[in-house]
């Protein structure tokens, strides 16, 4: 007959082994697991201290090439755009980076931004109700203004031209500097007061606000128009991305226009990849980089190709390149005039 010693002796014995086992398990298998271990902790030091070095060596190598670049910008954009006059429209949310890096650049160029024209997110606003009061906006300010049929998005694009024939006059090489407030209002029929009176229609209905320049007394002769990387939480496209082209479309009907962004703003459904992949990638250059030092001489170098003759062009670090460089896609440079760098085939420039 089996007791209760019995019982008591198997499950001590059971437990006993146990015990032996994990003691054994764990002496037997201590020296080559942790072996296996300390190799695997040391590769993987030695991998992270590589990359490190590699880390630094990159953001050492960065630095110096923007001490380099900011060292000769001003040289090298000395007279590039001698005399122009940029008006400079931004987006909600536009990087102050962009902004301060393209006025600086413009300033070492020989150009000045005489007006900062900010869109609202109002003008963003596609609902019918919004629509049909910017529609009035530019049946009033617009009156004698021909505006272009078969426009793909009326409104913006409509805003955009109505903006630009009342605020600017289309810049040449060999017209830099050289409007007057007498031919302006001779070429276009607008003068600095009907400027202001366009201004301050579509500021009053909360589509734009103005600030960082002066009261324009000239025309401006260039238009940058400075975006943000806005894309909805699902990834989407929000309606800046679907307004932005139009209206600078709208703006380069009139004289060159460039979009420029910071690095951020070249992702999918972003306003600049919209852009890009658009019709309006043929009038209309964009600079992704634009919070860069390299991306700001690129925003010059764009509109210093235009105005000598050459198309648009996608320029930055997604335009289409293998590698960011400041040149754009490559277009013969007109005889008779200033070379502009060699330019390498670009993806995203739309031609």
């Amino acid at each position: 007959m089996i007791d209760f010693r019995y019982h008591l002796v198997s499950i001590v014995a059971v437990f006993l082994a146990l015990a032996i086992g994990i003691v054994f398990g764990s002496t037997a298998l201590r020296g080559p697991l942790y072996n296996a271990l300390n190799k695997t902790s040391a590769s993987l030091k030695n991998d992270y201290n590589s990359a490190e070095n590699q880390l630094n060596t990159a953001n050492q190598l960065a630095g110096a090439d923007d001490a380099f670049i900011k060292s000769i910008e001003a040289s090298y954009l000395s007279g590039k755009l001698t005399g122009q006059r940029i008006i400079m429209f931004t987006e909600p949310g536009e990087s102050s980076a962009v902004v301060s890096g393209v006025t600086q650049a413009a300033q070492d160029a020989g150009a000045t931004v005489v007006e900062q024209v900010n869109l609202t997110n109002k003008f963003f606003d596609t609902s019918d109700s919004t629509e049909a009061t910017l529609a009035q906006i530019n049946s009033d300010v617009g009156s004698g203004i021909a505006l272009e049929s078969g426009m793909a998005d009326p409104q913006q694009e409509g805003t955009g031209q109505v903006l630009a024939q009342q605020l600017l006059t289309k810049a040449t090489a060999s017209t830099a500097g050289t409007t007057s407030t007498a031919s302006w209002q001779a070429s276009t029929g607008q003068t600095a007061q009907t400027a202001q009176t366009a201004l301050s229609a579509y500021q009053q209905a909360g589509f734009l606000t103005v600030s960082g320049g002066t009261s324009l007394t000239e025309p401006g002769t260039l238009a940058v128009l400075v975006t943000t990387n806005n894309v909805l939480p699902d990834g989407t496209s929000d309606p800046l991305a679907q307004v932005l082209g139009p209206f600078a479309s709208g703006l380069a009907k009139t004289t060159s226009t460039v979009v420029a962004g910071a690095a951020a703003t070249s992702g999918s459904g972003t306003p600049m990849a919209v852009l890009r992949a658009s019709g309006a990638a043929s009038t209309v250059s964009s600079v992704d980089d634009a919070d860069t030092l390299r991306g700001d001489i690129a925003v010059i170098e764009a509109l210093y190709a235009e105005i000598n003759g050459q198309s648009a062009g996608s320029w930055g670090i997604d335009s289409g390149d293998n590698y960011p460089t400041i040149t754009p896609s490559a277009t013969p440079t007109p005889s008779g005039t200033a070379s502009a760098p060699a330019k390498k085939k670009s993806g995203k420039s739309g031609k």
